[in-house]
């Protein structure tokens, strides 16, 4: 009975075993040992990790980045390898892993090994069109090109630097990583059509989503040329800097595209953001149409790459007046500065993150707020409205610098590039409720900080000598740190205000040396002068100590400097101090830049690079007050276009900017030094004559400026024979203000253009 009783006791425990292994295998499941399995799965079911474990052959390797490209049959797929393996291309290699999503379903590795060397696969011959739908994504191919540039980028990582090329496939533009130093292969490459073997992949930007093409290809081998420049590009006739354009042909296939999704921001007659899911899009458009942030919308335009994102260019756009808003996240600076296969990319997309304000600017085209977010500095910019008739600016709003804010709007990353690490940015807010204040400043300033010694010294008149002694120590230390407090709020306050950068930088460097105990220092910028307290020799009696003044993108804009006794040991406080003047010093630099670029902005015509109606004005009034002082008098002369609209009615927009520019040129040639031309807008110049004796002098020059037009306009195709009509005014004789005297030179002109039979024709066009 007992040993009956075991027996049923073991079937039991049988049956239990058998009916528990579906669900073993159920929770494990088998690994993916083809990559042909892989490469078919969707991106959500790489997401859940799967194990793998096969056979490939390796088609390239690049050990530093840690890329990893295999293939097996027409099945191919990349794997972000952590080996210590230097594989080379043919190597038959076993993978374990588990998959990832991406662009493509992708491996991450666990373990490498190398099983055989082989041959590489038979390569594909794609067309551009198959590669860029991405159809041929990881897999080894060969195609032909036509070299565009070529040039060496080192890599701190690699002791081999790569070689990169910019080509046309099949007239498109892609680009190729080849691992070589070879120069002298580079000067042979310009302008060579070539054959590329290597493996092909897309470009990405920070969300993964495909921009362009690349090729990997592991050294020169797989680089052939098949027919050299017909003749060295260094030979070339030197062209002349304006005529550029004279080379340009873009012949644009794009299609249009039609896409949908949730008004995110909107700049009348600029560009918009549609934002679906997790997926943005820049939607350059001009129109004026009223939008409304949170509606649903589509539209229709052109795909285009710009900085590495994806755009829709040329576009209109469509709103459906229903309500679909979108919750944005509240992300840290490394949430928003990371992307590719690491996490979810946030450019384009609509955010929130918090900062403390460490400078506040008002340009002429945007307000900017500049905030601190862990040592990180980033801006939240405000544009401001450039539409026809529209109201006066209010007022900027105002938050007390060292505030702790929370600001919402589109993520602007000043780098598209996904793989190397954390990428500056900039958020673009859609109104002013979109910085809200969540802490005010800290109570701890120099007020307080006053109020304090005066009660510390207070207690050390009654504890007696030691706690005075003790207490003038500390106020040393306080009054130190209020004095550096307040000269970096001065700094701050003049680069709002803009004041001349050297200066701000001079401030900075005597603000490190309060911070250094008096040690000298000094900053190089880049390209440019060196400023502050350096000695006058640097030998061995000291130790110097640098950093590197860092920009918010590309290169750096110099390095600043500290000296001390040699005998001295480093400490903490030197790389402190450095680090906040690199800091100020980027923010001067890049804040004066910009200053700089809208003050030329606002004073000329972008088009043909004169002054515009505002220069002209503000000129103009100087020189009466100069004519007033000395009892003199000048010339203006008033010029318009005759027809002008003709050129842009039958040759469009292009043709009459490049009439204009011509126009501009040849004027230009007729003037002396000290003349000023202006652009006053549309088809209307003015000419401002200084130093004449009497009206016959004006009209001389007003003379050459008519014969200007004598010679054809020739352009692609056609030629013009234009002509233009012409007022003058004298000051003080004709007016002595100046908006009088542009009145009397523009009816001068208009009695010209009326009464003078034939001068008033418009171009006459001929067919090329």
């Amino acid at each position: 009975m007992v040993r009956f009783d075991r027996i049923n006791s073991l079937l039991f425990g049988a049956a239990l075993f058998i009916s528990a292994v579906p669900w073993v295998e159920a929770a494990s499941p088998a690994a993916l040992t083809k990559v042909a399995d892989i490469h078919g799965l969707t991106n959500k079911q790489a997401s859940q990790h799967l194990p793998v474990s096969f056979e490939a052959n390796v088609t390239y390797f690049r050990w530093f980045d840690q890329d990893l490209f295999v293939q097996d049959g027409d099945a191919a797929v990349y794997v972000h390898a952590t080996t210590s393996l230097r594989l080379v291309p043919g190597d038959r290699v076993l993978v374990r892993g588990t998959t990832r999503e991406s662009f493509r379903p992708f491996v991450e590795s666990a373990d490498i090994t190398r099983v055989d060397h082989g041959a590489l696969p038979t390569p594909k011959h794609p067309t551009f069109e198959q590669m860029i739908r991405g159809e041929t994504d990881c897999q080894y191919v060969t195609v032909r090109a036509i070299i565009r540039s070529a040039d060496t980028t080192p890599d701190p990582r690699s002791p081999v630097p790569t070689i990169y090329l910019k080509m046309l496939v099949d007239g498109a533009p892609a680009d190729a990583n080849v691992d070589s130093d070879n120069q002298q292969a580079i000067n042979d490459l310009l302008d060579a059509e070539v054959e590329i073997t290597g493996t092909v992949s897309g470009h990405f930007d920070n969300k993964m989503q495909q921009t362009g093409i690349l090729f990997h290809i592991q050294s020169l081998d797989g680089v052939r040329i098949l027919k050299r420049a017909g003749s060295d590009p260094w030979l070339l006739p030197v062209m002349p800097m304006d005529r550029v354009i004279t080379g340009y042909k873009d012949i644009d296939q794009s299609q249009r595209m039609r896409v949908q999704g949730t008004i995110t921001y909107y700049q009348p007659g600029s560009a918009l953001v549609l934002q679906d899911g997790s997926h943005s899009l820049w939607i350059g458009t001009k129109s004026y149409s009223p939008m409304r942030i949170g509606d649903r919308a589509e539209a229709i335009g052109f795909p285009d790459v710009q900085n590495g994102f994806l755009f829709l260019i040329r576009s209109e756009v469509r709103d459906s007046s229903i309500q679909s808003s979108v919750q944005p996240p509240i992300l840290t600076w490394q949430d928003l500065s990371r992307g590719g296969n690491v996490m979810r990319g946030r450019a384009l997309d609509l955010v929130s993150t918090d900062g403390t304000v460490v400078a506040e600017v008002r340009q002429s085209t945007e307000d900017e707020y500049v905030l601190n977010a862990g040592g990180h500095l980033f801006s939240a910019v405000l544009r401001h409205p450039d539409s026809p008739g529209q109201a006066p600016l209010l007022p900027m709003k105002e938050i007390s610098l060292g505030s702790r804010v929370r600001v919402t709007g589109i993520c602007m990353l000043l780098s598209a590039d996904p793989f190397h690490g954390e990428v500056p940015f900039n958020i673009l807010m859609r109104s002013e409720n979109d910085i809200v204040v969540l802490a005010r400043p800290s109570w701890l300033n120099t007020h307080n900080a006053v109020l304090l010694v005066t009660w510390l010294i207070i207690l050390v008149l009654v504890v007696g000598m030691r706690g005075w002694y003790l207490e003038h120590k500390n106020r040393r230390q306080i009054g130190s740190l209020a004095y550096v407090e307040k000269r970096r709020a001065r700094i701050l306050e003049d680069m709002n205000h803009s004041k001349p950068l050297a200066g701000i930088l001079e401030r900075i460097t005597e603000l490190v040396s309060v911070r250094l105990n008096g040690a000298p220092c000094w900053c190089r910028v880049a390209d440019g002068a060196t400023l502050g307290n350096r000695p006058p020799q640097l030998d061995s009696s000291l130790r110097t100590v640098e950093h590197v003044i860092a920009a918010r993108s590309g290169a750096a804009h110099g390095t600043i400097f500290a000296a001390f006794d040699a005998r001295t040991k480093p400490g903490a406080a030197e790389d402190e101090a450095l680090a906040m003047a690199a800091e100020l010093a980027t923010l001067a630099i890049e804040t004066s830049r910009l200053y700089s670029d809208l003050v030329h902005r606002s004073e000329f015509d972008l088009l043909t690079e004169v002054q515009n109606r505002f220069a002209m004005e503000k000129t103009l009034r100087s020189h009466i007050h100069a004519a007033r002082q000395s009892a003199g008098i000048f010339g203006l002369i008033y010029i318009d276009l005759n027809e002008f609209k003709q050129v842009n009615d039958v040759y469009g927009h292009q043709a009459g900017d490049q009439y204009l520019q011509e126009v501009t040129r040849r004027l230009k040639g007729q003037l002396r030094p000290g003349d000023t031309l202006a652009r006053l807008g549309g088809d209307e110049f003015a000419i401002l004559v200084s130093r004449v004796r009497n009206r016959p002098a004006v009209e001389e020059i007003a003379a050459r400026l008519e014969r200007c037009f004598d010679e054809p306009f020739k352009g692609d195709g056609y030629e013009l024979r234009g002509s233009a009509s012409i007022g003058i005014a004298l000051y003080p004789e004709d007016a002595n203000s100046a908006d009088s005297l542009l009145r009397a030179a523009d009816a001068a002109m208009y009695a010209a253009k009326y009464t003078r039979p034939g001068r008033s024709r418009g171009p006459r066009v001929s067919g090329g």
